[in-house]
């Protein structure tokens, strides 16, 4: 045991063997006023032993099964901590499918082919003796189905089975075994519940708590969700939890119930009793615990039922009562409170002392207040029985009481708005029945310092003078300092700032004068202060004078050279109109920035000598360059070189930073001192470090020619006090700062809880969450990142491509809209907490549901086989229906010559269809369709289409009723209709074959017989030509005009009427493509689907004039 100490020290580094020592150990304390004991320690030895050895088959498995690789580590004190490895020490990879169980086992929910190998190895490491133990090598073969089946058509016959291909399979529970299960912790610990699963595909663990809700905040999930971890569990944490293993073809469930124990807590503490003879007293243990522990009393170490007797205190279970105390009951007593998981054991000195009334304050105190503010006047003090205390004013005043007063438990008094006529001599009286004492001090109340003229407003023309008063009172027994700030900073050191007893006056006022003055009047008691704020404004130029820039100083002149200063004097070049307002001052380094002119210093116009403050080990040089309202003179010609001598650094490094670029290391950064910072030659840095609020001692590097200092094998995250102090050949800087720093960031460990989707409107939604610990977010946090995606459209229950969106919320906010939703969408999204590093795990997926909302518009409308008096309506639904189509709302009118609109007609289809023929519409007749669709929210946007009717062979128009009403026929230009158009189109044809043939013709150098076709065949039409001779062949009606539809494009409908009459116009005219584009070729303008084009400012809907049509063939 060391001397003079309790400390029992056992060293078995000299030899002796650990077991030796191991037992309860308890240390006990001893005097003539008893004994006090310790809590038992307990010492047991270290122990790693070695793995047993055993045959280790291989295993053999078929893809898809599961399997369990055990690893039944030896029995160690403390335990080993298990992991597995291959034999390149390379942790085995683990995943949803690969876990490791809270046993040290290797479970695999389903093997793969890649799990062939031979080198699944399980370590134990025990860290207190420093040891690892492996286990022998595993060896795992899976057999696939493909190359099983290629072994058994080798060696068996085409009739016997083969291997079963792989089968998905529901999950099952590996551990733990059973539909239920007990768990028993302890109340404070952490509670680790574990199922891991086999099944294919792998299946997916959930966990829930029947009857309540898992404990936010203590809640956490390992093992990728196979291991349920709270912390600090507590009694209200029993109860039944269910795992449940879930794939796409089942799941399997397990209930564990916890019971919460706990070891013996305190409740209420015995604590140290005084009393003085006579007095009466009790000793209070009170302690909780499941069991409820039992509490046993000890006197001075031993057993209260055998310790000598005590006629004066009575044991009432959790309680010692004293009743008429002698000195003689001085002692130690010794609560246990126990059940079987634990004890508790407290000390308690019960001290019958017997001491008249002490007063610890010292004599005459002078306390000093000012009017109006608290008084607090103490008197500390010490007896046994305790004393009473009593207050007095003056020497024969009477007892203080009232409500003005306030009097502590520990004798002090307090007034709490203290007067003038409250000053005075106080009386303190501590008495009890052994005895009294008193003590005098004195108080004394100020009058409060007050500014009974403050600085007021001022505006002032430049290189004006202006005057600020601040004149006080105060109490003639304080004495008053007073102060001017200048924007809340110290005063500009500047000559023509002048500080009087009561007044700032501020000569030749420039620009950079303009702010707020504050005076500021301090006391030992009170401080006081009031503002004014100063503008300056430009004087009124003088006319007819010319203004320029200064010329350069000049007669630049060092004197009074020393290590630290010189005085440099000039003499001032012309002003040019405009006084010198200043003078800057500029040097160079010639030995480390040698052309690099650097700002020096700066001095008012009038001033033309100034004392320069140096740094060692520069060369310098100096320039000046005067300045006025109109700007900077040229700079003057260099002075002569001065060369100072070298010195320590006068200065440390700036802006020094301390950021982990990893999570276990810290990067410790600095801006590096420039050259003539360095005062000296050999500058270096000595970098230091401790982790705070660590007692550890400082560790320290020094660097050269770098900025930057890397530390390894930090823990993750924690604050470290970072110093970087400069030194050179000379001797080091003075003791620079500290500044806090932290280690790097590692990835958040767990995800926001209690994530809630509100859906505003079909298209926006508010998400909140519960912020996680901050001690989990191992970084700064910067925010939480919500990523959410469509997962399908309700209204056609078909998957797309998922396109995730991230919206992300900076800082610890714990809301956010989600905008631009689809309306009738099923979404899913997660929330995830972002530091530094990255991003945490996902919160389990959310889902929600967009309402219903207007559709889109049709995607198309097409209308065909226009007829004499009806119309065929084709289209397609919307391309985002955005909820259930509910109908499709027709409106159509009939359009005149002039673009008039007639009467409009609805027609309301079911949502299902998606055609309509019109029926009983008037002939030859345009009309304009408007159709949109409806879902339950609404009508969507329209798509309108035109189209016409056509006329009957006759040429006649009659009348007609369409959709229930009476619509009136309308007589048509002739020059508008198609057969007329279709005429016109013929002639212009055979117009341009004629010109086509004389041209091919001249080519050819051929002549043209078109006297012997003519007087041959009696027919005027023109011939095809055959291809050989470049002649014209025979006609033929068999042809079927195959010149004409050579010339010509097909209709709409890309059909020709063979049983029309070759000779009829109807086929060109009037039927459905009853006009020519300007090109020559047929348009269906009226039938199919029409594309919708922007209309032109001049653009008529009729047909072009067959004049126009002729030109436009020529």
């Amino acid at each position: 045991m060391k001397p003079n100490s309790g400390t029992l020290v056992i060293n078995i580094m000299n030899g002796g063997k650990a077991e030796a020592y191991e037992g309860v150990y308890q240390c006990t304390a001893r005097n003539e006023r008893g004994a006090a004991i310790s809590n038992n320690i307990v010492i047991r030895p270290s122990r790693s032993p070695l793995w047993t050895k055993e045959k280790l088959e291989p295993n053999q498995v078929r893809e898809g099964d599961s399997l369990v690789l055990h690893c039944r580590p030896p029995v160690g004190l403390p335990p080993p901590i298990i992991f597995w490895m291959d034999n390149a020490f390379q942790r085995l990879p683990q995943s949803e499918r690969v876990s490791q169980g809270l046993n040290g086992d290797l479970y695999f929910s389903n093997v793969q082919p890649e799990d062939t190998r031979e080198d699944y190895i399980c370590y134990a490491r025990f860290n207190h003796t420093q040891t690892i133990q492996q286990k022998q090598p595993i060896s795992v073969k899976v057999f696939s189905m493909d190359s099983l089946n290629d072994t058994i058509a080798a060696n068996l016959s085409d009739t016997d089975i083969y291997a079963k291909p792989v089968t998905e399979r529901q999950p099952i529970l590996l551990t733990p075994t059973g539909s239920t299960s007990t768990k028993v912790e302890l109340r404070g610990n952490v509670l680790l519940l574990e199922c891991i699963a086999a099944g294919l595909p792998t299946p997916v663990i959930h966990w829930i708590k029947e009857g309540g809700e898992l404990p936010a905040n203590r809640t956490f999930f390992e093992n990728f969700k196979k291991t349920l971890k709270i912390i600090d569990v507590s009694e209200a944490d029993s109860g039944n939890y269910k795992c449940i293993a879930r794939n796409i073809l089942g799941s399997a469930h397990h209930v564990i119930s916890v019971t919460v124990k706990a070891a013996p807590y305190w409740i209420t503490a015995p604590r140290n009793l005084v009393l003085s003879p006579g007095e009466d007293g009790t000793l209070i243990c009170r302690a909780n615990g499941n069991p409820k522990p039992n509490i046993s009393w000890l006197a001075n170490g031993v057993p209260i039922a055998i310790a000598p007797e005590d006629p004066s205190r009575k044991v009432d279970g959790d309680t010692i009562i004293f009743s008429h105390v002698q000195e003689r009951s001085s002692a130690v007593y010794q609560c246990n409170a126990s059940n079987e998981y634990g004890y508790l054991l407290a000390n308690a000195f019960v001290n019958v002392l017997a001491e008249p009334p002490r007063i610890l304050t010292p004599a005459n105190k002078l306390y000093q207040v000012i009017s109006d503010s608290p008084a607090l006047l103490d008197c500390a003090y010490f007896g046994s029985p305790k004393p009473e205390i009593e207050w007095f004013k003056g020497v024969k005043g009477s007892i203080l009481r009232g409500s003005e007063y306030v009097f502590h438990d520990n004798g002090t008094l307090e007034i709490p708005v203290a007067q003038k006529d409250s000053t005075g001599t106080y009386t303190c009286v501590a008495r009890n029945e052994l005895g009294k004492v008193q003590n005098e001090v004195q108080l004394e109340v100020k009058d409060p310092t007050m500014i009974i003229k403050q600085p007021e407003y001022k505006v002032i023309q430049r290189y004006g003078q202006v005057s600020f008063e601040c004149i006080i009172k105060h109490d003639s027994t304080l004495l008053p300092t007073v102060i001017w700030l200048k924007d809340n900073d110290e005063l500009p050191d500047d000559e023509r700032f002048l500080v009087g007893k009561d007044n700032l006056t501020i000569m030749n006022v420039t620009d950079k004068d303009d702010g707020t003055y504050t005076c500021i009047v301090n006391t030992t008691l009170d401080s006081v202060s009031a503002s004014a704020v100063l503008t300056v404004v430009a004087a009124p130029p003088t006319p007819a004078i010319i203004y320029a820039r200064p010329n350069p100083p000049f007669d630049l002149e060092l004197t009074g050279q020393l290590e630290r200063s010189v005085e440099l004097s000039w003499i001032p070049g012309d002003e040019n109109n405009s006084p010198i307002t200043n003078f800057v001052i500029e040097y160079e380094d010639g030995l480390h920035e040698p052309g690099v002119w650097h700002y020096q210093t700066e001095v008012p116009g009038t001033q033309t000598t100034v004392q320069l403050k140096l740094s060692p080990y520069v060369n310098y040089s100096f320039r000046v360059i005067a300045v006025n309202e109109i700007g900077r003179s040229q700079p003057s010609e260099p002075s002569e070189q001065y060369l100072t001598k070298s010195a320590n650094p006068d200065e440390n490094p700036s802006n020094v930073q301390g950021i982990g670029s990893e999570p276990d290391n810290l990067v410790i950064t600095w801006e590096s001192l420039k050259g003539f910072q360095s005062n000296g030659p050999g500058l270096q840095y000595k970098v230091s470090w401790r982790q705070k609020d660590v007692d550890d001692e400082w560790t320290s590097v020094i660097v050269a020619n770098v900025s930057k200092y890397i530390v390894s094998g930090t823990p993750t995250f924690v604050p470290y006090e970072i110093k970087v102090q400069a030194l050179n050949d000379l001797g080091y800087a003075p003791e620079p700062s500290e500044v806090i720093g932290h280690s790097g960031e590692d990835l958040p460990m767990v995800a926001p809880g209690n994530v809630q989707v509100h859906v505003i409107n079909s298209t926006l939604a508010k998400v909140h969450w519960d912020p996680v610990p901050l001690k989990t977010v191992r970084g700064h946090l910067q925010g939480y990142k919500v990523y959410y995606w469509k997962v399908q459209s309700l209204s056609r229950r078909s998957r797309r491509h998922v396109e995730k969106k991230i919206l992300t919320f900076r800082g610890n906010k714990t809301f956010g809209m989600l905008p631009g939703l689809e309306p009738y969408s099923s979404y899913k999204l997660n929330v995830r907490v972002v530091n530094g590093k990255g991003e945490g795990p996902a919160s389990p997926d959310k889902v929600f549901k967009t309402p219903e909302g207007v559709p889109s518009s049709p995607s198309f409308l097409k209308i065909t086989n226009p007829t004499l008096d009806s119309l065929t309506l084709e289209w397609g639904s919307p391309t985002h229906p955005n909820g259930v189509l509910t109908s499709y709302i027709l409106k159509f009118q009939p359009i005149n010559n002039t673009h008039e609109l007639g009467p409009l007609v609805e027609i309301r289809i079911p949502a299902n269809e998606s055609s309509l023929i019109l029926k009983n519409l008037n002939y030859s007749t345009r009309y304009k369709f408007y159709f949109n669709a409806q879902t339950s929210v609404g009508s969507g946007n329209q798509i309108t289409e035109e189209a016409v009717t056509i006329m009957d062979e006759a040429g006649i128009l009659r009348p007609a009723v369409g959709a229930g009403k009476a619509m009136a026929s309308r007589q048509v230009d002739i020059a508008t209709q198609g057969w007329f158009i279709g005429l016109m189109c013929a002639v212009a044809l055979l117009i341009l074959i004629l010109l086509i043939v004389c041209f091919i013709r001249r080519n050819k150098g051929g002549k043209y017989p078109v006297k012997e076709k003519e007087d041959a065949h009696a027919d005027p039409e023109i011939q095809p030509m055959k291809e050989d001779d470049g002649t014209f062949g025979e006609y033929s009606d068999a042809e079927d005009h195959k010149p004409l539809k050579k010339g010509s494009r097909t209709p709409s409908d890309r059909t020709v009427k063979k049983e029309d009459s070759d000779d009829s116009l109807v086929d060109y005219g009037e039927g459905v493509n009853g006009q020519f584009n300007e090109d020559g070729s047929f348009i269906g303008q009226y039938s199919g689907k029409k594309e919708k084009e922007p209309a032109e400012g001049n653009e008529s809907s009729e047909a072009p004039s067959p004049v126009n049509a002729m030109n436009s063939f020529v």
